[in-house]
């Protein structure tokens, strides 16, 4: 039985280790909870260690990922939005809450946050309790779910599916392609593509 809360762990470290926008890591949890008919609580508690420590991994090889892929002038335009972020720690805080409380992919979030070399501190707290909130909705919601599995499988292919994964897309375009120097300092919304090595 341990093996089962293990691989809760296993997938949620996955689904959140990854660079790109992925389905939230609470679908696993919600799948193998189902599936093995695990105690819901425990499967919150460590599938939500498990995402934590993802995206704490993800924070720590994105500035790698960017040394080899972007131009020094993304990275330096990346950093300048971590900068802004450390001026003010508590808006930063509540920024970032609210962002995990959504029903959106984190990755860019935690793309731009690696990149600029923010440190664990100013993001993994307010994401952890933003995630444990969002992940137990999720999964006191899978009761609901067993109950209505085919709506699930149609879920997994709707339209409000997809465009989460567009907006994760989305996002991740913004923070890499808009010269956020120049929209910061000028309020001139400049989209460059040569950003890469």
């Amino acid at each position: 039985m341990w093996w089962q809360y293990l691989l809760v762990f296993l997938g949620a470290l996955l689904f959140d280790i990854v660079p790109f926008p992925f389905p939230p890591a609470f679908t696993i949890m919600m799948l193998l909870q189902i599936i093995f008919q695990l105690d819901v609580w425990s499967v919150i508690v460590i599938g939500v260690a498990g995402s934590v420590l993802g995206r704490f991994i993800l924070l720590l090889y994105a500035p790698l990922l960017a040394k080899k892929y972007l131009k020094e002038s993304k990275n330096n335009d990346i950093q300048f939005l971590g900068d802004k972020m450390k001026l003010n720690v508590w808006t930063g805080q509540l920024i970032i809450l609210a962002y995990s409380l959504l029903p959106l992919p984190t990755t860019p979030l935690f793309l731009g946050a690696g990149i600029s070399k923010l440190r664990a501190v100013y993001i993994i707290p307010a994401f952890l309790i933003g995630k444990f909130t969002s992940d137990t909705i999720a999964l006191f919601a899978g009761a609901y779910a067993v109950e209505n599995t085919q709506n699930i499988i149609e879920d997994a292919f709707s339209l409000k599916s997809i465009g989460s994964i567009i907006l994760g897309l989305l996002l991740l375009f913004c923070l890499f392609f808009i010269d956020w120097r120049t929209l910061i300092h000028s309020k001139k919304l400049v989209v460059n593509f040569k950003i890469w090595k």
